[in-house]
């Protein structure tokens, strides 16, 4: 993370913070492994919560409906993408 010489170093430190803690509560206690084969779920935490560098959400329980809501939607494209494919064959 790369910040300018009149941003707040307080304030980053506190996203990265709350990023973590984020991370933390969706994957349980979180290690390497988490980021490196979930990779698209990691960014899309970070979307979550950033917006052109700035935060975009502060409240842990919304970015996590929002997060869940997200895990649902891919699951139901899992779903009917398997069972088109089983119509198809």
């Amino acid at each position: 993370m790369c910040i300018d010489q009149e941003d707040n170093e307080l304030e980053v430190l506190e996203i990265i913070h709350r990023y973590v803690e984020t991370l933390d509560r969706y994957f349980g206690s979180v290690c390497e492994l988490d980021l490196i084969f979930n990779f698209h779920k990691a960014y899309y935490i970070l979307d979550e919560l950033l917006l052109a560098g700035e935060h975009q959400e502060l409240s842990k329980k919304t970015v996590a409906c929002l997060i869940a809501g997200q895990d649902a939607l891919v699951e139901t494209a899992i779903k009917e993408s398997n069972s088109i494919s089983n119509i198809i064959a």
